[in-house]
């Protein structure tokens, strides 16, 4: 199923991080901030690949930046919120995402966290990407295939704010204000059960169903991973496209 979207363009600055644009040699990623608030994205890259844009970097509010990934990369992109840095090492603590204490991340961001996942030229060349809260939800997120691309090349993601609906049991709060709401853990790392974690007796998609908590994801998201075993509906495939990748989208 394709989805148009338009998102709100809000271009303060753009920097380019690592690697080349070129898109002979390249995929572009275009990461923009379209939240009131700053974001440090992080980056983790598989089979131990160079991570992307040195592993992470701060994104202000209005602003985009370019990074450039290699034919056949794959990773993952994720938002952190509420970090503080020092300027001159570098070493920190975010509030959610967190990933090693350090602006360039060493690893992957803690959840709940709201992924964003890629496979460069996969399959008969095409590209899968998908956003997943498997994983929780911390900061809305989505994708959308710019300047080309053939095939379905769906948007995906999440418009809604899932922390201002997220059930109590699953919340996560601000250390600094126990009033605010900063991220949705999954049911799986809350209550740590087979049927929710998609593992052991229900370790397989006909034994693993969606559940209440990943419903109500999936009815806020439709275009996002809600459960681990959410494939029909959540992953995306396009072919020769740049990408960009929007936090706090407005839009599909």
């Amino acid at each position: 199923m394709n989805f148009n979207c338009s998102f709100l363009f809000i271009f303060v600055f753009v920097v380019v991080l690592g690697g080349t644009t070129n898109r002979g040699t390249a995929t572009v990623f275009n990461l923009q901030n379209n939240c009131p608030y700053t974001v440090w994205p992080g980056t983790l890259s598989g089979d131990g690949a160079a991570p992307l844009g040195d592993g992470g970097f701060t994104l202000p509010p209005g602003a985009t930046i370019q990074i450039g990934a290699p034919a056949g990369w794959s990773g993952r992109f994720w938002g952190r919120t509420g970090c503080n840095f020092d300027p001159t090492t570098g070493s920190g603590t975010c509030i959610t995402g967190e990933c090693g204490g350090a602006l360039h991340c060493p690893g992957g961001g803690v959840p709940p966290v709201s992924l964003v996942e890629f496979t460069l030229n996969g399959a008969n060349g095409q590209d899968f990407y998908d956003v997943s809260l498997v994983d929780g939800y911390n900061v809305g997120v989505g994708v959308k295939p710019v300047n080309g691309g053939t095939g379905n090349c769906q948007y995906a993601g999440c418009v809604a704010d899932l922390n201002a609906s997220c059930p109590p049991e699953l919340q996560v709060k601000d250390p600094t204000n126990e009033a605010s709401v900063v991220a949705c853990r999954s049911a799986c790392a809350t209550f740590n059960t087979p049927a929710y974690c998609c593992t052991g007796d229900h370790g397989t998609p006909q034994t693993c169903s969606p559940t209440t908590y990943s419903e109500m994801f999936k009815n806020a998201c439709p275009t996002a991973y809600s459960y681990a075993y959410d494939d029909a509906t959540s992953t995306c495939t396009c072919t020769g496209s740049d990408y960009l990748i929007t936090f706090c989208p407005t839009g599909l």
